[in-house]
């Protein structure tokens, strides 16, 4: 059986002068927008014609304007060049993704993680927009954010990162205190200001003093590690500095809390599809570390 003869296309640059030049309504324009010459414009729709053997213009003492055919070719064009400049752009161009998320998590978990997220999704760039107070979440912004909470919220999609346990850590210098209790504890402003219950769940009296208080994790953290007192710290946030033994716990007992980190968006947008690779690349990240 004899093979069907695949005709040729076209060569890109009389396309692109077509493109043009039927978008200009003008072959000089078109040529001008292009980098050429309007001879080479006019050269390039002559070639075309007589390759298709059909004429696409009619040529207008100023400018030209389609013919029936040109006009039907037109958007077939326009949506090819369309399709591989969506495809360039997503295959080999860097791909941006903006998230907001509290400081606390940015510096101690996605900052650390981003080697990782260079070897996982070379062309993601993270535009990362730290927030200070709940309602900066009100502002209008990124498809994407990370939320502290128990998972409820409203007009949010959610998908959980992380469990918090919270244990009272400090830097080594003090955790040789014969009764840390007695120590300055360091408060939290929010959802992790729990001493009491924390206390509580262990089985111990708790004590009237306090020390600084802070609007931020991160702050409060490094209060800690400066030896300015007791830290209920927040796991997973504390991790880090556990194993290196910039700080240390002071306590076995956690007391696990409903509360965690939430991947959120709206369930009304549709992410990019290098949204949509970083959300599985942090909701696995993050899935391996708590089960490893």
């Amino acid at each position: 059986m004899a093979r069907k003869s695949i005709p040729s296309l076209p060569p890109l640059d009389w396309l692109r002068s077509f493109e043009a030049s039927a978008r200009l309504s003008n072959f000089t324009a078109a040529a001008a927008e292009l980098g050429l010459t309007q001879a080479a414009v006019s050269q390039h729709i002559r070639l075309l014609e007589e390759r298709l053997k059909t004429r696409l213009f009619s040529r207008l003492a100023r400018g030209v304007a389609l013919s029936p055919e040109g006009a039907a070719y037109l958007p077939h064009i326009q949506s090819a060049f369309a399709t591989i400049s969506s495809s360039t752009t997503e295959l080999f161009e860097p791909r941006a993704v903006q998230i907001r998320v509290p400081i606390s998590f940015a510096l101690l978990v996605l900052v650390p993680a981003l080697p990782d997220l260079a070897e996982a999704l070379p062309r993601i760039q993270l535009d990362l927009v730290t927030i200070h107070r709940p309602t900066d979440y009100d502002l209008p912004g990124s498809a994407l954010d990370i939320r502290f909470g128990n998972g409820s919220f409203p007009g949010r999609e959610a998908d959980r990162l992380t469990a918090e346990r919270l244990v009272p850590v400090a830097s080594p210098a003090l955790a040789g205190a014969a009764d840390w209790a007695s120590l300055p504890l360091l408060l939290v402003a929010g959802a992790r200001e729990m001493w009491a219950e924390w206390f509580a769940g262990a089985g111990l009296a708790g004590h009237p003093q306090r020390s600084h208080r802070f609007d931020s994790f991160v702050a409060a953290m490094e209060a800690a590690s400066a030896g300015a007192g007791v830290l209920l710290g927040s796991r997973p946030l504390v991790d880090a500095a556990l194993e290196n033994r910039t700080m240390v716990p002071l306590s076995d007992f956690e007391l696990s809390s409903t509360s965690g980190h939430f991947l959120t968006r709206a369930p009304t947008v549709r992410l990019t599809s290098a949204e949509q690779d970083f959300r599985r690349w942090l909701l696995s990240r993050l899935s391996s570390a708590a089960s490893a």
